[in-house]
């Protein structure tokens, strides 16, 4: 526990990655993956990726926010635990309704002040912000502070992705039907970025999964002039494993990167990408 006794939450679609949050005492919220029949499962608890992956062949299903008991749970968790207080850094309010909700719920606690802070990403971009939650609570800011400098942390993060394949994001209604078909007849890979409402968008296209991951490196070093130094996350699925290939690229071209932090996916947001993803996010320092 840090000296202030500020607790540091947030939900599965932030991705986290698992050691810093063990490390540091993050505690999790999971996201909902919702089946036909009627099965429920929370991300990253009773359900694995490989184990959504394995399903997935047969049915994608949906996701929905955790639910109200499990978050109120997780305050008083924290509570009973120590802490004095929290910081809920959430996934994005434009992709999920888990943001809303952690307000509303954080402002019916009368004994336990909770900050919520909106990351306007997803993925590592959201996690990236986490973790500079934690290093703020670390170093002592006051509770009263932190929302605001996460807010303005949040904007100088970006987030961009690629997938394999978009019948995933096209299913889970977060492309448009145009940009799907456009995308299968001509084997274009639109590279997926997080706009300020913090809702998808393309952020370019390429032809090719090979370009559309030159594509991510050419927008992380682009964000990456704009800062003194960078941090930098990447992400990949099990299925696409480019850990080792994708770092040692943005070394080679980002040359202000003070850091390069490397983040599973979660099942959550497998559901809606599919199991063939690797994603870039890049922060300002």
């Amino acid at each position: 526990m840090n000296s202030q006794r500020i607790a540091v939450i947030t939900d599965t679609g932030t991705d986290t990655p698992t050691a810093f949050a063990r490390e540091h005492d993050v505690r999790i919220v999971p996201l909902r993956i919702n089946f036909s029949d009627g099965s429920t499962f929370e991300s990253g608890v009773t359900i694995t990726p490989e184990q959504l992956v394995e399903r997935m062949a047969t049915e994608v299903p949906s996701t929905s926010l955790p639910s109200p008991a499990t978050i109120r749970r997780e305050f008083d968790r924290a509570h009973d635990d120590g802490y004095a207080a929290a910081v809920f850094v959430s996934i994005s309010s434009g992709l999920s309704a888990t943001c809303d909700t952690v307000r509303m719920l954080a402002d019916q606690l009368d004994d336990f002040p909770v900050v919520v802070v909106d990351s306007k990403s997803i993925g590592v971009g959201a996690g990236l912000v986490v973790m500079e939650a934690v290093r703020m609570v670390e170093e002592g800011i006051t509770l009263q502070y932190i929302g605001a400098m996460l807010e303005l942390v949040a904007r100088k993060n970006s987030v961009f992705f690629s997938v394999k394949s978009l019948e995933y994001l096209r299913k889970g209604g977060r492309i448009s039907a145009a940009v799907y078909r456009l995308g299968s007849a001509l084997n274009i890979k639109p590279v997926i970025t997080c706009n300020e409402e913090g809702a998808y968008v393309v952020a370019r296209k390429a032809r090719g999964w090979e370009r559309s991951i030159d594509t991510q490196i050419s927008l992380v070093e682009e964000q990456a002039r704009r800062y003194d130094k960078v941090r930098v996350a990447i992400c990949c699925s099990s299925a696409c494993d480019m850990f080792d290939e994708l770092e040692e690229r943005v070394l080679a071209q980002v040359d202000n990167a003070v850091e390069v932090i490397r983040s599973g996916i979660s099942a959550d947001l497998l559901v809606h990408t599919g199991p063939e993803i690797v994603g870039i996010a890049i922060q300002g320092v």
